[in-house]
């Protein structure tokens, strides 16, 4: 069995008829008033850490025009729109409950002359071939139904020389820390997910997905399979998060 059908056997609410894609969109409408507070409460903050050192890797590139997949509530489209500055920023997702909470922080923020974000599939993005100077994408690509055709997507509409940023959790290898990392990810995240989100089989899907995906040189060969070069894996905080870098 690929690394693929395995994450895509992980789904949000086991014996629905809903496909995977279906259900991450559900999911995502449900939690979306909650999310960004979750997010930053259940990783201590450190979150924001990784995502400043994934934008470190664009920094040399000094990207014009960027897409982030898997956008969300924009957390990351804003903060690449402060440390990069780009022209123009497009974050598109599945879950339009996730944009409306991101076109609210947006708006407010007064940067929607710089970050757009609409309705959109990673599996097919609707922009022509060679639109971006880069592409980020920050805990997103696990949720993916079909990851090699996510990939192979980001990989058509990114220029040539262009770069690909992909955040995502991984699971820690290192005594004690994997021990106390799986206690805390199995028994205490779907908790706090059912009393502060209201949504114990969000949080509960959480751990599951980051077991299942592809991790280090699994994700590294898939790239790499996927046509893009100078792919390099970056691991964070005892192996609890991974930045992987990849070229067009």
């Amino acid at each position: 069995m690929s690394e693929n059908a395995n994450v895509q056997k992980i789904v949000p609410f086991e014996g629905s008829k809903l496909s995977k894609k279906e259900q991450i969109a559900t999911m995502f409408d449900d939690i979306a008033y909650r999310y960004d507070f979750l997010n930053h409460f259940m990783s201590l903050g450190i979150d924001i850490i990784w995502r400043k050192k994934a934008l470190r890797y664009l920094k040399s590139l000094q990207p014009k025009l960027m897409l982030d997949v898997a956008t969300g509530t924009g957390d990351f489209a804003i903060m690449a729109e402060k440390r990069l500055h780009p022209d123009k920023i497009v974050g598109i997702d599945i879950s339009e409950g996730m944009l409306s909470h991101g076109r609210e922080k947006i708006l407010k923020a007064g940067l929607s002359n710089k970050i757009t974000l609409q309705a959109g599939d990673s599996e097919t993005i609707s922009f022509p071939d060679q639109t971006f100077d880069a592409i980020t994408v920050a805990f997103g690509v696990r949720n993916f139904e079909n990851l090699e055709k996510g990939l192979s997507e980001m990989y058509r509409v990114l220029k040539p020389g262009g770069k690909l940023v992909i955040l995502e959790f991984s699971n820690p290898t290192v005594f004690p820390i994997k021990q106390l990392y799986n206690s805390y990810f199995r028994y205490v995240t779907p908790l706090i997910g059912k009393w502060v989100a209201k949504s114990q089989a969000a949080y509960s899907y959480l751990p599951e997905s980051v077991k299942a995906f592809p991790q280090g040189e699994a994700m590294r060969t898939i790239l790499t399979n996927t046509r893009f070069q100078a792919v390099t894996c970056k691991t964070l905080t005892f192996g609890i998060c991974s930045i992987y870098c990849a070229t067009r």
